[in-house]
């Protein structure tokens, strides 16, 4: 079966590429159909993440292992597609470059029977310009507790301020 997958670049225009991928295909695979139906060089570090229906991530699936025993990470080369991405599960995050963090929503679109004669993977459509630099963040001011960070006041503190 051939999965027909929209990649969404995060940004406020509209940058996306329509891939078809055999679903037996592994995400290495993928992240290299996706690097290069973007342009990218394809030499940067890269992540996919699954993740619920609103988006929200969870298990990180890396391009290497840079974990200090190894064997800690689940790796693109070692994962097949339909492993992460079915009907239930529709939706995946991709992330490129960690220094810029080009992040992309990856959703499945459509299973659909092979071709004969077509080879894998197939860039069906590409709409909208990859900018220069990857679009800017906005993190939640929620999200991180609210810190005092003035000194003056050492009352709280439980040690002698002349302790030396």
């Amino acid at each position: 079966m051939i999965y027909k997958i929209r990649i969404i670049l995060d940004a406020n225009e509209d940058v996306f590429r329509d891939i078809e991928i055999e679903q037996t295909s592994s995400l290495e695979d993928f992240h290299n159909a996706i690097t290069q139906a973007f342009g990218f060089m394809g030499n940067e570090m890269a992540s996919f993440y699954t993740c619920d229906d609103e988006w929200n991530q969870d298990e990180e699936i890396a391009l290497f292992d840079m974990g200090e025993s190894g064997g800690e990470t689940r790796l693109m080369g070692e994962t097949l597609l339909e492993e992460v991405l079915t009907e239930e599960s529709p939706k995946l995050i991709y992330v490129y470059d960690y220094l810029s963090m080009w992040t992309f929503f990856v959703e499945l679109a459509d299973i659909v029977e092979k071709e004969d004669g077509q080879a894998y993977p197939n860039l069906l459509f590409s709409f909208g310009e990859l900018p220069d630099s990857p679009p800017e963040k906005e993190f939640r001011s929620d999200a991180s507790p609210e810190i005092d960070d003035t000194l003056d006041n050492y009352e709280d503190f439980d040690f002698d301020e002349n302790w030396n």
